[in-house]
């Protein structure tokens, strides 16, 4: 048995010993869940206590965070403020270069344009100049047909020649210009035109025939209608040229062009306008007389009796090269004097065909000054061995001298 005390009261009563176990396990488990209880509270208190503190670091450290964060942006900031700044100044500085570059382009473009604006107006000046003086020569060419039209008769056309080259008859000193009055066959030409070098080497040879418009017979209305006996006087007359002066086919844009070159038909024959006669004497004046060192050559071993066949084919090649060099620039000739009947816009290109004329005649010239005894006799063993003999024979007489 076991003996409690009342707390209250103070009286004792006794239980047993299960009694007395029911009641201190009732006691236990009482002051366990005040325990529990409390020790819960505490620990509660405790666990709000370290959220507190660590909200309170956390707050501490997100504002520091914050302070370190602003002080950088301000720090971006004022760096962000520099560069602006900077590249504030940056731009300024270009925008006053940009505008410099700009003056200055604008300087130069004024006064190139200046410079050019100058240009054209001495081109202008110098076109106009070209156009009046082309107007000119067309005015007089087209007054010279007029003269020479239907209303001519009789020899008028031939005393027009006559008269052309009498007026520049001291620029060719050693030549004859004569009617050929030598009959041969039942036929002669109109004039004969030769013209000899200073040491009296005649170089050029031309029969010229002249037709006019009531020239014309029931059978003949053409000019290739009087070719081919034109063709055979110049043989018979042993001249070098033939060349037509017509003015028949007065509407034909072949004829009207310039110098028309017939030697596809008939060996270096020619057939021309009025106004062409003097330039025809000329060019082919300028052109044979570049090979008088060629003919002087061809005399001397003519005179040594040597075989010339093969040094005579060589000098036709270059003849016939030479002649298609000059037909090549009498194509450009007249299509600068078609040119002459246009507009301003056309007279650049005229100057371009006159350029390309040119150059043939240099191409022809530069092949003139390839020919020498060396090449014309390459692969002749008969004109190497004469001619080698010939400069043995005048070395022996030197040394005898």
């Amino acid at each position: 048995m076991k003996e409690l005390k009342c707390p209250k009261c103070g009286s004792t009563f006794t239980v047993d010993e299960a009694d007395y176990a029911l009641l201190l396990s009732q006691v236990k488990n009482a002051e366990f869940e005040t325990e529990l209880a409390r020790r819960i509270r505490e620990m509660e208190q405790a666990q709000a206590a370290r959220l507190q503190a660590e909200q309170q670091a956390a707050l501490a450290r997100q504002q520091a965070e914050t302070a370190r964060r602003e002080q950088q942006f301000a720090q971006q900031m004022a760096q962000q403020q520099q560069l602006l700044q900077t590249a504030q100044a940056q731009l300024q500085q270009a925008e006053q270069q940009k505008q410099l570059a700009v003056a200055q382009v604008r300087q130069k473009a004024t006064e190139e344009y200046l410079k050019k604006d100058q240009e054209l107006a001495t081109l202008r000046t110098q076109m106009a100049e070209q156009l009046k003086a082309a107007q000119e020569q067309i005015a007089y060419y087209k007054d010279m047909k007029l003269r020479l039209s239907t209303k001519m008769v009789g020899e008028t056309l031939e005393q027009h020649c006559y008269n052309e080259f009498m007026r520049v008859r001291s620029l060719f000193p050693y030549s004859d210009f004569d009617k050929d009055n030598e009959v041969v066959d039942g036929t002669k030409g109109d004039f004969v035109f030769r013209d000899k070098s200073e040491d009296g080497v005649e170089y050029i040879s031309i029969m010229f025939e002249m037709k006019n418009e009531n020239d014309e017979t029931a059978t003949k209305h053409k000019n290739e209608d009087f070719l081919k006996k034109l063709d055979e006087d110049r043989r018979k007359k042993n001249c070098e040229y033939a060349v037509l002066v017509s003015l028949l086919e007065p509407d034909s844009e072949l004829y009207n062009g310039g110098i028309v070159d017939m030697c596809h038909k008939y060996d270096k024959m020619y057939v021309i306008r009025p106004q062409f006669f003097l330039p025809m004497i000329t060019l082919l004046c300028q052109t044979s007389r570049k090979s008088l060192d060629a003919k002087r050559e061809l005399a001397l071993v003519k005179s040594q009796q040597v075989d010339v066949t093969n040094f005579e084919e060589k000098l036709s090649q270059f003849k016939e090269g030479f002649a298609r060099n000059v037909r090549l620039a009498n194509d450009r000739f007249s299509d600068a004097i078609d040119e002459i009947d246009k507009t301003i816009a056309h007279l650049t290109k005229v100057r371009e065909n006159l350029v390309k004329s040119g150059d043939n005649l240099n191409a022809a010239d530069k092949k003139l000054q390839e020919v020498t005894i060396k090449r014309l006799t390459y692969n002749n063993p008969t004109m190497k061995a004469k001619f080698e003999e010939a400069q043995k024979n005048s070395n022996n007489e030197k040394e005898y001298e």
